[in-house]
């Protein structure tokens, strides 16, 4: 589980806070949508959460372990993917992957198990040998996907991870969030593609301006519009005076 209690980040003294005064929880055993229009404070949040941004008011525990004060214990929890996949272009996949196993201090017969299952499934395994700086976009998205996994942690936390996959890859990892999840353990992500978190998302977090606005089910959020279905309308709505 990750808690957030009272996050406050902003990125001048005085300035307009990215994040102001958010407090949620993201339960273990659920598929969590993050989701609010272009800077909306989805990015910062996420930053903040794991640790590359340190807030200037509140504090985030991912699975009891602060992430400011504990910063190693509460790594090991997660893993995550940023929005872009340009990293690491000097390196071969196999050399990526094995370079964050030894971060993670996964051991030789997990880490050959591990990426030989995630190459196989995202179809990856002839790319390995090549220079990531070769791959296309949607390949070293994969990579970048598949090295966050490597170490088989019990939280995810994905920033538009779906953006440049092909379809298949696309579906494969939401078939791997959903099974994540359905073993009890902690899955967010963000996403400006509404009919995605409608259909993979058992909870869904809208904020804008920093501000929570809304936590719950999709039914939930539909109950209060009554007789409106679609989500895109009730986006618009729910956001429109923020």
């Amino acid at each position: 589980m990750i808690q957030i209690r009272n996050l406050s980040k902003s990125y001048s003294r005085g300035g307009v806070k990215a994040v102001d005064s958010l407090n949620v929880n993201i339960e273990d055993g659920k598929i969590t949508g993050f989701i609010g229009p272009n800077g909306a404070g989805k990015s910062t949040t996420l930053k903040l959460i794991t640790g590359v941004s340190v807030p200037d008011e509140g504090e985030i525990t991912i699975n009891g372990f602060n992430i400011v004060s504990q910063p190693l214990k509460a790594k090991e929890q997660f893993a995550f993917v940023s929005d872009t996949p340009d990293n690491f272009l000097k390196l071969k996949g196999i050399e990526y992957l094995n370079f964050v196993s030894d971060i993670y201090d996964v051991n030789e017969t997990d880490r050959k198990s591990r990426i030989s299952e995630l190459a196989e499934r995202f179809e990856m395994s002839g790319a390995l040998s090549t220079q990531i700086a070769d791959y296309s976009h949607g390949m070293r998205q994969k990579m970048m996907i598949m090295g966050a996994l490597i170490h088989n942690p019990p939280v995810w936390l994905m920033d538009e991870p779906l953006v440049g996959l092909d379809p298949a890859s696309s579906h494969i990892l939401k078939e791997m969030m959903k099974e994540h999840a359905a073993k009890g353990n902690c899955v967010l992500f963000s996403t400006h593609v509404l009919e995605v978190a409608e259909k993979l998302c058992d909870q869904v977090i809208i904020i804008n301006h920093g501000k929570l606005l809304f936590v719950g089910t999709l039914d939930e959020l539909k109950s209060r519009f009554p007789g409106e279905q679609s989500l895109e309308n009730i986006f618009l709505e729910i956001t429109k005076n923020e």
